[in-house]
Protein backbone atom coordinates (compact mmCIF):
# COMPACT_ATOMS: atom_id res chain seq x y z
CA UNK A 1 0.00 0.00 0.00
CA UNK A 2 1.50 3.53 -0.88
CA UNK A 3 1.85 6.35 1.47
CA UNK A 4 -1.54 8.41 -0.45
CA UNK A 5 -3.17 4.66 -0.24
CA UNK A 6 -2.67 4.86 3.77
CA UNK A 7 -3.70 8.55 4.11
CA UNK A 8 -7.31 7.76 1.98
CA UNK A 9 -7.58 4.99 4.00
CA UNK A 10 -7.13 6.40 7.75
CA UNK A 11 -8.76 9.84 6.11
CA UNK A 12 -12.25 7.64 5.86
CA UNK A 13 -12.13 5.64 8.93
CA UNK A 14 -12.56 9.01 10.68
CA UNK A 15 -15.29 9.72 12.35
CA UNK A 16 -17.09 12.98 11.05
CA UNK A 17 -16.11 14.94 13.91
CA UNK A 18 -12.69 14.58 13.73
CA UNK A 19 -13.21 14.47 9.77
CA UNK A 20 -14.21 18.29 10.04
CA UNK A 21 -11.22 19.13 12.08
CA UNK A 22 -8.72 17.66 9.36
CA UNK A 23 -11.11 19.04 6.62
CA UNK A 24 -10.75 22.74 8.09
CA UNK A 25 -6.95 21.73 9.09
CA UNK A 26 -6.17 20.56 5.18
CA UNK A 27 -7.77 23.74 4.15
CA UNK A 28 -5.40 26.29 5.92
CA UNK A 29 -2.99 24.14 5.71
CA UNK A 30 -3.56 24.26 1.72
CA UNK A 31 -4.20 28.18 1.45
CA UNK A 32 -0.64 28.67 3.29
CA UNK A 33 0.99 27.02 1.05
CA UNK A 34 -0.39 28.43 -1.40
CA UNK A 35 0.43 32.08 -0.16
CA UNK A 36 3.73 31.16 0.26
CA UNK A 37 4.25 30.11 -3.81
CA UNK A 38 2.95 33.60 -4.90
CA UNK A 39 4.89 35.10 -2.31
CA UNK A 40 7.95 33.37 -3.60
CA UNK A 41 7.08 33.85 -6.99
CA UNK A 42 6.64 37.70 -6.45
CA UNK A 43 10.04 37.94 -5.06
CA UNK A 44 11.28 35.76 -8.10
CA UNK A 45 9.69 38.16 -10.45
CA UNK A 46 7.91 36.03 -11.63
CA UNK A 47 5.11 38.15 -11.77
CA UNK A 48 6.60 41.00 -13.30
CA UNK A 49 5.16 40.19 -16.26
CA UNK A 50 1.51 40.02 -15.41
CA UNK A 51 1.74 43.26 -13.59
CA UNK A 52 3.28 45.32 -16.40
CA UNK A 53 0.39 43.83 -18.64
CA UNK A 54 -1.59 44.75 -15.94
CA UNK A 55 -0.34 48.27 -15.57
CA UNK A 56 -0.34 48.88 -19.67
CA UNK A 57 -4.07 47.44 -20.09
CA UNK A 58 -4.98 50.02 -17.32
CA UNK A 59 -3.38 52.74 -18.96
CA UNK A 60 -4.67 51.94 -22.47
CA UNK A 61 -8.58 52.34 -20.76
CA UNK A 62 -8.66 48.28 -21.11
CA UNK A 63 -9.21 47.83 -17.46
CA UNK A 64 -10.30 50.08 -14.67
CA UNK A 65 -9.12 50.61 -11.41
CA UNK A 66 -11.15 48.15 -8.48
Amino acid sequence: MTDIEELEAKVNELPNEKFALFRDWFYQFENEMWDNQIASDFRAGKLNHLIEKARFEFSQGKARQI
